[in-house]
This record gives C-alpha cells, structure tokens and sequence, in this order.
C-alpha cells in the first residue's frame, strides 16, 4: 500500500528532478546534432581522396569517437532519469487509484 509519505516524497523527486531530465535530454540533442557537424568539419579535413575515403576518416577520428561516447553518456543519463520519473508519475496514479478505492468502499458501508 502507498502511503502519503510515498507520494511526498514521489513529488518531490519529479520536483526536484525535472531540471536534470531537461538537461539530459537537452545534452543528448545538442550531441546529436553537433555530430552531424563534427562529421562535415572531419570530412573537410580528411586527406584527398574518395567520398567513402573521407568519409571514413571522418568517422573513425579520435574527436568524432569521443563524441559518440558522450552521446552514450548522455543517452543513458536521460533514460534513467526519464524512467524514475515515470515511476514516480505512477507511484502517484496507484495512490489516486488506491485513495478512490478507499472512498468507494467507504460509501458502499454508509
């Protein structure tokens, strides 16, 4: 059974969190977007040669590596941070749900 103290502290985590999921995911967009980038920069400074040549140079670059890395990092700091959320989200529905079960079975004996 969830009690009010549960749900307190549910709330206060959505509260207090929101700030960091909102950065997780904002870190995450900006990585992906700056990788799109990162790619054309290394293209343009890949020896001379073919398209796939380039291209591959661009890829296989220490910084465009350490950039899929943090893209990791980001990705997975956004999802844990969006399932607790989700979690307490839910904790506080089971509450609600809980709490008109209670006065339905209270009307039910008046």
């Amino acid at each position: 059974m969830i009690n009010e103290i549960d749900i307190e502290k549910a709330l206060d985590f959505i509260r207090d969190n929101s700030r960091d999921l909102a950065k997780a995911k904002a870190d995450r967009i900006y990585l992906e977007q700056y990788r799109k980038s990162q790619k054309a920069i290394l293209f343009q400074q890949a020896p001379k040669g073919t398209v796939q040549d380039r291209e591959c140079f661009a890829y296989s670059h220490e910084e465009y590596l350490q950039n899929i890395e943090g893209l990791k990092v980001a990705v997975e700091e956004e999802e844990k941070l969006k399932w607790l959320m989700v979690a307490a989200q839910l904790k506080v529905e089971v509450y609600r749900t809980q709490q008109a079960n209670n006065r339905m079975v209270d009307r039910s004996h008046a």
